[in-house]
């Protein structure tokens, strides 16, 4: 059962949320004290965050981005804070996606189901880990090893390095993978993929494995 925590400080709007991700098998937590997000955060370790920007004492932004020095974890903004800048922001800080309030019940799970079955797969829900050819990847911690060494990921290498080992053996299209990786593919460009690609790559090589990712010419990428 995949564990939800939303941090929502209108309680009708979290109370609603917690109801209906319940009716879908999922375990809902709220958070109360807004002093303590990230506390409740390591306590719970759940499998995805609901997140509102305006929140008492700190907000959203500075929230995702204590979750993102600890964690690959999906989160999900949702707030009424619905200009260009808000939603870039919310991206460039570390969330996967934003939903505009009000919204429809409907429309947030089905964004919550999309983006669990990316981030996890749903025939991995019960695993911790994925290891391709070496390479050892840590779902809840977002952070890959080889033998003992450890490999920071960003956010995106996390994302971009999961799709390729999921798909080991099989190409993935550099089209494919912008779509995938990027919920809202109008803030990024070609060369951006191109960018985290040669930093995955390198910081596998340190580690003890080169050609780990491998370019098919006029195709995409893949993992062997």
């Amino acid at each position: 059962m995949f564990k939800i925590m939303i941090v929502e400080d209108d309680r009708t709007i979290a109370d609603l949320i917690a109801e209906a991700l319940n009716k879908w098998e999922f375990q809902a937590s709220t958070v109360t004290d807004f002093n303590r997000v990230f506390d409740q955060f390591q306590a719970t370790r759940p499998d995805l965050v609901l997140l509102d920007i305006n929140l008492p004492v700190r907000d959203g932004y500075y929230w995702v981005q204590k979750i993102r020095d600890a964690s690959q974890v999906p989160v999900i903004f949702i707030s009424s804070r619905n200009t260009n800048m808000d939603m870039v922001m919310a991206m460039n800080l570390g969330a996967d996606d934003f939903v505009e309030k009000p919204f429809a019940m409907e429309v947030l799970i089905a964004k919550i189901n999309a983006l669990l079955r990316r981030t996890y797969n749903y025939q991995d829900a019960g695993s911790a880990s994925l290891t391709v050819n070496g390479l050892t990847l840590d779902f809840k911690t977002g952070m890959a090893y080889v033998n003992d060494q450890e490999i920071n990921l960003s956010k995106n290498e996390y994302k971009l390095l999961q799709l390729l080992m999921r798909a080991h053996g099989s190409v993935i299209s550099r089209s494919r993978l912008l779509k995938d990786l990027w919920t809202d593919e109008r803030f990024v460009d070609d060369n951006t993929l191109t960018v985290n690609i040669n930093r995955l790559r390198k910081k596998i090589e340190a580690a003890g494995l080169p050609d780990y990712i491998q370019t098919k010419v006029g195709q995409g990428y893949m993992v062997k």
